[in-house]
């Protein structure tokens, strides 16, 4: 394909000169000055388009034809004038050498075209690791955009961390494969279609590549591998940060639970205490009232395995998978067991209860439910005055069964009703002033997320509203 191009560049370049020459001895007749300067524009704007072999080759002719048609004698290729050789060998040297300095002056341009590509390219891949999330799927999608940016036609990378080979593209030999695998090289080599790199960080080795289709210069590939480092490495700085927060949520998570248990476990603790104590300092009290110390003792100890049980299933909660132990049960009769179980804490709030009647059964897990309801109706009397009312209503909703549960508080800012479900997330303006972990929300969220329900709030000043929805028809519960 080359050859054929050549070829048809260099029969054009000589019909230009035929042409030239043809103009300047039949059409418009010239002297031998004129036509020298035309041949020798000729040649530049071959040198400039194609190159120095046909510009070199239209010289040598455009010499011989010079000499044929405008030297006398002319028709023969001998010269009179002695004077006229000089000017005829200084026409040909000046065509070569300004054909030559033309051919150079094209590559140059040509090659700082490339590295103009070549520094962009780099540029575009490097902008591209910074967008790429560094998931599992990371260093496979590397190389997918090093083959999509430099052209190439297939790249094979080993990283040295995992062990692992990742292949896009045509297929690579086993040998090269084989090669990445045994020992990192030291230096890029590259054979008659493939070049196999090193990709360091510093001086620590941290994996290889083997690229077919890579015709560039050593450079622009040691930036590439300079970039496939660095990509690497932030991918696994990544991966280390989110291990080092999920080992700091976890800490966090169980000292959080250390201290709510504490405190909530303190209540029943010392009523249950107490009772007993009362009932062996003074073993002969009347029936009654041993009996009534004997009810306490054992509603607190009820409401003390209530508390135990939350607390497990908070702690089970932390795990990605939620079991649901689905069964059929009304959400109203849940609702009242909760507030129930919450005596102490509504003492100060009414708490009103609405149940349309075409409400029907659900599916649930009646614990995990229980739990999730705690929280949202807990932060509900958390966040509102003393006095103000809690309102909880419930009603049937194109096949949900939605619950809102409101408070007249002062509100969630805009700007925090879109992370209140995160995990640990509190309000800068009540962290210091109301007690809190930040998990009652977050837990709430999880648990209605696995019940395939939807969880949300809305909040103006004054009002707040978290609204649960249930499927009615719940087929399959995960």
């Amino acid at each position: 394909m080359r050859f054929r191009q050549r070829t048809l560049r260099l029969l054009l370049s000589l019909s230009g000169v035929g042409t030239v020459t043809f103009v300047a001895h039949k059409v418009v007749p010239v002297n031998a000055t004129t036509v020298g300067f035309a041949y020798l524009l000729l040649i530049l704007l071959i040198a400039s388009a194609w190159g120095f072999f046909e510009a070199s080759v239209s010289s040598v002719l455009a010499t011989l034809v010079f000499n044929f048609y405008f030297f006398p004698p002319i028709g023969t290729f001998t010269i009179a004038d002695p004077q006229n050789w000089v000017a005829l060998f200084s026409f040909l040297a000046t065509s070569l050498i300004a054909s030559r300095l033309s051919a150079r002056a094209k590559a140059r341009a040509l090659e700082a075209i490339e590295r103009r590509q070549d520094i962009e390219r780099l540029y575009s891949f490097s902008r591209a690791i910074l967008q790429m999330d560094c998931t599992a799927r990371f260093p496979k999608q590397l190389i997918e955009k090093l083959i999509e940016i430099f052209n190439l036609e297939g790249v094979v990378l080993y990283e040295r961390h995992s062990r692992e080979f990742y292949r896009v593209g045509v297929s690579i030999p086993n040998k090269i494969e084989q090669h990445l695998a045994d020992a990192v090289p030291g230096n890029s080599g590259i054979d008659n279609h493939h070049v196999v790199m090193n990709v360091s960080l510093g001086s620590e080795p941290i994996a290889s590549m083997a690229l077919r289709g890579a015709g560039m210069p050593e450079a622009v590939l040691q930036g590439m591998a300079n970039l496939v480092a660095i990509g690497l490495e932030r991918a696994r700085a990544q991966d280390l940060a989110q291990q080092i927060e999920a080992a700091r949520q976890s800490e966090q998570l169980r000292t959080t639970l250390i201290d709510a248990m504490a405190h909530e476990f303190k209540t029943p603790l010392t009523l249950i205490k107490a009772t007993t104590t009362s009932l062996l300092a003074n073993p002969d009290q009347p029936s009654e009232t041993r009996t009534e110390q004997l009810k306490t003792a054992d509603e607190e100890a009820e409401h003390l395995r209530q508390l135990i049980d939350d607390a497990i299933e908070m702690a089970r909660l932390d795990t990605a998978h939620i079991e649901v132990y689905p069964q059929i049960s009304t959400l109203q009769e849940t609702v009242h067991n909760v507030i129930a179980s919450m005596q102490s804490e509504v003492e100060d709030h009414p708490v009103s209860v609405t149940c349309d009647q075409a409400v029907p059964p659900l599916a649930f897990d009646k614990r995990l439910i229980k739990l999730a309801i705690k929280q949202l109706v807990d932060n509900a009397l958390k966040y509102s005055p003393s006095e103000k009312p809690v309102e909880i209503g419930m009603r049937a909703d194109n096949g949900f069964v939605t619950m809102e549960i409101t408070d007249f508080g002062q509100g969630i800012a805009e700007d925090e009703q879109a992370r209140i479900f995160e995990r640990f997330y509190r309000s800068p303006s009540v962290r210091e002033q109301i007690p809190g972990s930040g998990l009652g929300l977050s837990i709430a969220h999880s648990i209605v997320q696995a019940h395939n329900g939807e969880l949300s709030v809305t909040s103006q000043p004054g009002r707040t509203t978290f609204r649960l929805r249930l499927p009615v028809l719940h087929k399959e519960v995960v």
